[in-house]
C-alpha cells in the first residue's frame, strides 16, 4: 500500500495564512449592533470596571450577543469567537477577556446596578422595535418558564426539577421580550403575577401602553382582573377548575353550548372573591382522547372581559401559543438559554438578561435590513442562511476586505447599506 495516506475522497490538505472565517454574516450582525449605538449605551447605563485596568462592560457584553446570536451555549464557546481572527478583525474587537474573567463580570453585575442597567438598555432596544409596527397600544403575553440547572445552590421547581422559574413578557404585536424577572426555582408561576405587569408597564416607552393582558392560569387572581379594569385593559386569562367555577359549568344549559369539530363552547357571567366586577367564564369542553371508555368530559376555562363574540376572544386567547410559548422556546433554545453557565443565582440572572438582549436585537436586525420573506424564520435558519457563510478577509489598498461567494453579495451589501442608514438616522 505504500506510505501515502489513504482517504475516501481524492483531495489534500494544506494549511493556509489567509484570514478566514465561518462566520461572515454575523459580521453584518455586528455592525448593524454598533450602529445601533449598543457600545455607546452600555457606556452610559452600565457601572465602571472597578479599576483601569479592567475591561468595560462592552467587552463582555457584545461578544456574549455574538456567541448567543451565532448559536454558542456556554461561556466555553466564547472561545470559537476569540479564535475567529477574521471575524474580529472586521469587527474591530479588541482581545477578549478569559472565560473566568467572563464568569467573574457576570457575578459583579448580577449583585450590582449592572442588572439594572442591562434592562435599561433593553427597553431601549425594545423601544426602537416598537416604533416599527407602527401602534401604541400592546398586548403582553406573560409566562413563567422553568429552566432546569443542576447547580448546587438551584432550588426545585414545582415540577421536581432543580432549577429556576423565570417571569417572561412578550410584547405580541412586536414579539420582543420588554422584561424578565429572573426567579429561583421553588418560586410558585402565579406569585406576585400583578407586580410583573407593572413592572412592564413602567418599562413602555412614551406614547405606547398595555392595552391587554393575556396569562395562563397561574395569573387566575382578583388583583389582576381588577387592575385591568381600573386602567382600562381588556384580558384574558386562563381560569382554575375549582368548585365555584365548577359549580357554575354544571349550570349551564345544554342549549347554550356551540359544537365545533374539536370542541364544544359556552359561557357564562362568573365573579370570585375580590373581584369588583364580574367577567365572563368561556368553558371549553373536550373529550379524552386517551380513554377509550371514558366519557368524562374535560374542561378549559378562560377568564376575560373582552366585547366580542365567544369565538373571536378564544382565538384571540390561543394566540399567546405562537407569542408566548413559541417566543420562549426562540429564547431557550434559539439563544442558548435552556441551560445557564454559573453556580451562582445573580450571575445567571444577568447572563439571562443578556440572552434577552440578543433576542430581541437579532428581531430588531432582521426588521431592520432583511426583507420581507426572512420575517418567518427562526434564529436556527439565518445561522444557516446567513450567519454562518464563509468569507475571506484581506488586506487591499489600506482597507480591510470581505470576500464572499457571489450569490450573496449583493444580500451582503443590501444588509449593510441599511445598516448605515439606520446608523446615520441614530447618530446625535
Amino acid at each position: 500500500m505504500g506510505t501515502l495516506a489513504q482517504t475516501v475522497l481524492p483531495f489534500k490538505l494544506e494549511t493556509t495564512e489567509e484570514l478566514l472565517t465561518a462566520n461572515a454574516g454575523l459580521a453584518l450582525f455586528g455592525e448593524f449592533v454598533r450602529g445601533l449605538g449598543l457600545s455607546r449605551w452600555l457606556s452610559q447605563e452600565m457601572p465602571k470596571p472597578g479599576s483601569r485596568r479592567g475591561y468595560e462592560a462592552n467587552a463582555y457584553v457584545t461578544p456574549l450577543v455574538l456567541m448567543l446570536t451565532g448559536g454558542g451555549r456556554s461561556l466555553e464557546d466564547l472561545r470559537t469567537l476569540k479564535s475567529d481572527t477574521a471575524l474580529a478583525t472586521l469587527l474591530k474587537q479588541e482581545a477578549l477577556p478569559s472565560t473566568d474573567a467572563f464568569g467573574d463580570w457576570l457575578r459583579r453585575t448580577g449583585e450590582s446596578a449592572g442588572l439594572t442597567g442591562l434592562g435599561r438598555i433593553n427597553q431601549r432596544i425594545v423601544a426602537a422595535r416598537i416604533r416599527q409596527t407602527g401602534i401604541t397600544a400592546h398586548t403582553v403575553d406573560g409566562d413563567a418558564s422553568q429552566i432546569i440547572a443542576e447547580k448546587e445552590a438551584a432550588q426545585f421547581t414545582y415540577k421536581g426539577e432543580q432549577g429556576y422559574m423565570p417571569m417572561i413578557g412578550h410584547l405580541a404585536e412586536a414579539g420582543v421580550v420588554i422584561h424578565d424577572e429572573f426567579r429561583e426555582g421553588n418560586i410558585a408561576p402565579a406569585t406576585d403575577n400583578l407586580g410583573f405587569i407593572q413592572a412592564c408597564e413602567a418599562r413602555m416607552p412614551k406614547g405606547h401602553r398595555i392595552a391587554h393582558v393575556r396569562l395562563d392560569s397561574a395569573g387566575y387572581q382578583a388583583d389582576i382582573f381588577n387592575h385591568c379594569e381600573d386602567t382600562g385593559k381588556t384580558f384574558a386569562i386562563g381560569g382554575r377548575l375549582d368548585a365555584p367555577t365548577q359549580k357554575v359549568i354544571a349550570q349551564i344549559p345544554d342549549a347554550s353550548w356551540k359544537h365545533y369539530a374539536d370542541c364544544t363552547v359556552a359561557e357564562t357571567l362568573h365573579s370570585m372573591n375580590g373581584t369588583k366586577k364580574a367577567f365572563r367564564l368561556i368553558v371549553v369542553k373536550h373529550k379524552h382522547q386517551s380513554e377509550l371508555f371514558d366519557d368524562k368530559p374535560r374542561y378549559h376555562v378562560i377568564a376575560s372581559n373582552r366585547v366580542e363574540s365567544t369565538a373571536d376572544t378564544l382565538i384571540w386567547y390561543r394566540q399567546r401559543g405562537e407569542v408566548s410559548e413559541n417566543g420562549i422556546k426562540e429564547l431557550k433554545i434559539g439563544f442558548g438559554m435552556e441551560r445557564m453557565p454559573c453556580g451562582q443565582f445573580k450571575a445567571n440572572a444577568a447572563f439571562f438578561r443578556i440572552g434577552v438582549i440578543a433576542h430581541n436585537l437579532f428581531l430588531l436586525f432582521k426588521h431592520s435590513v432583511l426583507d420581507a420573506n426572512w420575517l418567518r424564520h427562526k434564529v436556527a435558519t439565518v445561522r444557516w442562511r446567513l450567519f454562518h457563510l464563509p468569507g475571506k478577509v484581506v488586506r487591499h489598498a489600506g482597507a480591510w476586505v470581505l470576500k464572499v461567494a457571489a450569490t450573496v453579495v449583493d444580500l451582503f451589501c443590501s444588509i449593510r447599506t441599511k445598516s448605515f442608514t439606520l446608523a446615520q438616522a441614530r447618530s446625535p
